[in-house]
């Protein structure tokens, strides 16, 4: 019994101290403060991407959980966290656990990097780095995941920029800028249909494609395996502080080449920060002049920085040509001194590429300066040959709203000249009166007058128009005033009380009237009709509109001074009108039809009032495609 007493007080005395010793032992659980996730995206074709996601811990540690996809049974993958971002690469300055592949998961808890050199949790997100994560221990040069970490993470903030193909049909694609935490950029280019085992150079320039300018900026050679590469913006290549602020404001533009070797072949090309195009643009028509088949555009496209790439683009240029350009003050049928100068059109491609910044005198003309301008554009057969126009258009103030009416001209004392008369407003509400006469004898010129009241009454001229010339049959004249100065606009001078009068010369011949017609108020609103023209196939053209619903190959009746518009989307079917009905070119009617032969856009026919009876439509290449035309007064 003593003995069994003893034992019972021993353990009565040893349990107390049993669980003061665990009550010691078991200090606070670790918990977490803080924490940040950064994405790991995946390297390859392994399909490998996931997360890192860093911790401040209670205990003042910090822990780096790795969370993976699509990592492999069985595999374990080292991670490391680098120095640098990941477009420059650096030495390791943390060495994580291995991500086990069972889990795609690892932890390291850590208060300094590998050297010893103690780092916070303030410091771990301010940390210039970036996280590796490879394949195996025995190939570490294969890359799994990769990700910027710290101030070298990606902000929401990105800039994409376009590259068009230039030298090598195909290659093309984008720049894209990203914004770092630490205000620099990630630049990543993508290419489309780069060849195999290429390597081709970039770099950023000073000023706009079309300008040229130096190198400022070097990236890393796009990969033709991959049509990619990746470089850390931060500075230009002279030492400027140039991050993605800097870049999204630069006056610059981006090359890249065939190869170190071809650096005057480029593949891409593309403007950049303050050059780049909003998606803003005007389009100009240049029509022919002296040489028929040769006309085209001139379209104005509005760049960041508010002034504009000019893109000149004319059709059937002779190869080897060179055409220079220029926009003129005031309209083309008044005429004007050279104001601006464009690149001259390259014969060979029909194309000119221009920046328009300022005037040749110095002054701003952007973009918004274009669009109000008082000018027009002319185009020149050679520099040697700046006599001979080949395309001309009217600009800013001076284009034409598509609002205009025609007036007929009748025959007067001179047997066989009649024609009509066109009035037709500009955005400027003046008007641009254009007479086309046939009938008149080469080499001839005709003044032309408008006069108050009407043919039967006559009075006095209210406004000079300038003389037809007798070999084209054509006047054009700029209208802003009448006699004395008084302002007259397009909408007025359709309710005007009067007439025209074309007289034979200037001489005694101004007695002698060869055409004469009311207009304004005095005369009847001459006709005018659209039809929308499609193909059905080979067999027949199909109308709609003025009547028509999918009216097949229909006969049509027009008026003398009247308009017609043909709405063409007949691809493969050349609509053409003729004076004999069958295919080919051969027989078409050219007098007062513009666009002739046209498979998309407009045909517009203002018939003369020298306009035989009867006419035909017909496609140039189909004998079922066909139709009449009668005309009648």
């Amino acid at each position: 019994m003593k003995h069994l007493r003893k034992s019972l007080l021993s353990l009565v005395l040893v349990i107390p101290f049993l669980f003061s010793s665990c009550s010691n032992d078991d200090g606070p659980a670790v918990t977490v403060v803080n924490s940040k996730v950064y994405d790991l995206g995946t390297v390859g074709t392994a399909g490998v991407s996931g997360t890192a996601k860093f911790i401040e811990n209670s205990d003042a540690t910090l822990s780096i959980e790795l969370e993976l996809k699509n990592t492999t049974q069985g595999g374990l993958h080292p991670a490391h966290v680098h120095l640098n971002n990941a477009a420059d690469g650096g030495d390791i300055a943390l060495t994580l656990k291995p991500v086990d592949g069972a889990t795609g998961k690892s932890t390291t808890t850590f208060k300094a990097l590998d050297n010893g050199t103690a780092i916070t949790y303030q410091a771990l997100l301010d940390f210039d780095g970036y996280i590796n994560v490879h394949l195996s221990a025995d190939k570490l040069a294969t890359l799994v995941a990769q990700g910027d970490i710290g101030q070298n993470d990606l902000t929401d903030v990105s800039k994409v920029y376009t590259l068009g193909s230039v030298a090598v049909a195909g290659i093309d694609g984008t720049a894209t800028f990203y914004k770092r935490v630490n205000g620099e950029a990630l630049a990543i280019v993508r290419l489309k249909n780069t060849p195999a085992g290429g390597s081709h150079p970039g770099h950023i320039h000073m000023n706009t494609a079309v300008e040229g300018g130096g190198i400022a900026f070097t990236f890393k050679p796009v990969n033709g395996d991959t049509g990619m590469s990746a470089t850390n913006v931060s500075k230009l290549d002279n030492g400027t502080a140039f991050g993605y602020d800097q870049v999204v404001a630069y006056n610059g533009y981006v090359n890249f080449h065939k190869s170190a070797t071809e650096l005057n072949v480029l593949v891409a090309q593309g403007d950049i920060g303050q050059n780049e195009l909003t998606g803003m643009s005007k389009v100009y028509q240049l029509g022919s002049v002296a040489i028929p088949t040769i006309d085209g555009t001139a379209t104005f496209y509005k760049r960041v920085n508010g002034q504009a790439l000019a893109v000149v683009q004319l059709k059937n240029t002779p190869a080897g040509g060179s055409h220079p350009g220029h926009i003129h003050i005031n309209s083309a049928a008044q005429g004007g001194g050279i104001a601006f100068t464009f690149n001259p059109v390259n014969g060979d491609t029909g194309l000119s590429k221009t920046n328009v910044s300022k005037l040749n005198d110095g002054t701003a003309f952007g973009y918004d300066q274009v669009l109000t301008y008082n000018g027009y554009i002319n185009f020149h057969k050679s520099a040697t040959e700046l006599n001979v126009l080949v395309a001309q258009g009217d600009i800013g103030q001076n284009e034409l709203t598509g609002k205009k009416i025609s007036y007929v001209l009748a025959q007067k004392d001179v047997a066989g000249i009649s024609g009509t008369v066109e009035f037709a407003e500009r955005i400027n509400q003046t008007t641009l009166v254009t007479i086309k006469l046939s009938g008149t004898p080469l080499g001839g010129s005709h003044p032309a007058h408008i006069h108050e009241n009407n043919v039967a009454t006559s009075g006095n001229i209210i406004a000079g128009l300038s003389p037809v010339d007798g070999t084209t049959g054509i006047s054009k004249t700029q209208v802003s005033a009448l006699v004395g100065g008084t302002p007259i606009t397009y909408t007025q001078f359709l309710a005007r009380n009067a007439y025209i009068n074309v007289h034979l010369n200037d001489g005694a011949g101004l007695s002698t009237i060869v055409a004469q017609g009311n207009i304004g108020s005095n005369a009847g609103v001459p006709e005018a009709k659209t039809y929308n023209v499609t193909a059905n196939g080979t067999t027949s053209y199909t109308f709609n509109g003025e009547g028509f619903t999918n009216s097949s190959n229909p006969n049509l009746t027009f008026k003398r001074g009247g308009t017609y518009t043909f709405n063409m989307s007949a691809a493969g079917h050349p609509f053409f009108i003729n004076t004999v009905q069958g295919t080919g070119i051969a027989n078409t009617y050219a007098s007062g039809v513009t666009n002739n032969g046209a498979v998309s856009g407009t045909i517009t026919f203002t018939v003369p009032m020298n306009a035989p009876n009867t006419l035909y439509y017909n496609c140039q290449f189909h004998a079922s495609m066909f139709g009449t035309i009668t005309i009648i007064n």
